[in-house]
């Protein structure tokens, strides 16, 4: 039972922040996160259950992963915040420009870690003067893999990263020091459109890639949940249902680093994954052996799923999809609903377009149940786990 919350902002947190919701219960939070899930998803509102939460202590500090603006002001140094909300306005009009930045070098969610590096960095970075000496952008931390992307063509110097600090230390011991295992300079003179491009990343101290407190491998541009515990949990709700065994086929679609494959491929199913960044097919080959990754967008690889799916009969025939915000492709929802498979799980970010393709899929499928989760604590976000059964 997760108890009752303190109702007021936590030290470190910033007021104009719009991030997480404004101080409120645990139970109103949870509350507001189911609401949001059954106005979606309305037309299967009896089948929409309580929403699955971390316990209290993983409330705070547990984002891990953060991409963060990097704004460099004189005579103050650097910060590494967002935009915020207007605090002087209610409503819409909260969001509208120009909005504040706000520096959340201390914010509370953050992991220790997070906190330390951004400390460390603030202090420890050359500055940009003149302007565009060190034209940083962005900082994105994965973990213990974190990168500096630059608006630029090319990175600037790494000689800052190996002189002593202080006459102690190098800022790279510094960074070791809090739990960072690389660190990456990224130019990408597009920076501010999309965070990171295919092109332009250059290892600059450390090692390229970190195991998570799952086994996982995984590089600095890779995605996974920020809550291991609640997401293996949302995995397990899956096999359970799924029950996946030897001699079925799993096709896992948007596979990330292959948390799910791994899951498929210990319980004796073939597995067939398709992700869109190479990094992450790279970590996905090396965290479930025996799968198969193919690299693309679901769209373009319909053929090989189609194939991998028809190579057992249908009553062997199982999916996971996990896509993002935007929901499965047109194509990949009418992959899905043709080929009569025994059942499939569809984890989602967005309420809304799970409620799009399931209108598709329910000619095929009966929505069983629909089980949202906590993912992001002190966020309005509420993920969905809908299980499928094929008809």
């Amino acid at each position: 039972m997760v108890q009752n919350a303190l109702t007021e902002l936590p030290p470190g947190c910033a007021p104009a922040c719009g991030a997480c919701e404004r101080p409120r219960s645990v139970e109103e939070s949870l509350a507001g996160k189911k609401a949001r899930a059954v106005r979606s998803l309305s037309r299967w509102e009896d089948r929409i259950e309580d929403v699955v939460s971390p316990p209290e202590e993983q409330r705070l500090g547990y984002r891990d992963r953060t991409a963060l603006k990097a704004l460099w002001i004189p005579e103050e140094g650097w910060r590494f915040g967002m935009e915020g909300v207007r605090t002087d306005v209610r409503g819409p009009l909260r969001f509208a420009r120009p909005r504040p930045f706000v520096p959340l070098t201390d914010c509370p969610v953050h992991t220790e870690r997070i906190r330390k590096t951004l400390h460390l960095l603030a202090s420890a970075l050359p500055p940009d003067e003149p302007e565009g000496r060190f034209p940083l952008c962005f900082l994105s931390v994965s973990g213990a893999q974190a990168t500096l992307v630059f608006k630029a063509k090319e990175a600037p110097s790494d000689e800052w990263l190996f002189t002593q600090r202080d006459g102690r230390s190098s800022t790279a011991d510094a960074l070791a020091a809090v739990g960072i295992e690389g660190l990456w300079f990224h130019a990408n003179p597009a920076a501010g459109v999309r965070l990171f491009a295919k092109r332009g990343w250059r290892l600059a101290w450390g090692a390229p890639r970190s195991v998570d407190s799952r086994g996982l491998l995984y590089g600095p541009g890779s995605f996974s949940q920020l809550l291991p515990e609640l997401h293996d949990a949302s995995l397990d709700e899956a096999r359970r249902f799924l029950a996946p065994a030897p001699g079925d086929a799993v096709a896992d679609l948007y596979c990330g680093i292959g948390a799910s494959l791994r899951l498929w491929r210990k319980c004796g199913a073939d597995a067939l994954g398709v992700e869109g960044s190479g990094e992450a097919v790279e970590c996905a080959l090396h965290n479930a052996p025996g799968a198969t990754v193919l690299r693309g967008s679901c769209a373009d690889r319909i053929p090989m799923i189609s194939d991998f799916l028809r190579s057992v009969p249908p009553e062997r025939r199982i999916a996971y999809v996990n896509p993002p915000r935007t929901g499965l492709e047109p194509q990949v929802a009418e992959l899905l609903a043709s080929h009569k498979l025994r059942g499939a799980a569809y984890l989602s970010c967005s309420p809304g377009t799970l409620a799009r393709d399931l209108a598709i899929l329910e000619k095929a499928y009966t929505v069983e149940r629909l089980v949202p989760y906590d993912f992001f604590p002190r966020t309005a976000a509420v993920e969905v786990l809908a299980l499928l059964r094929g008809k």
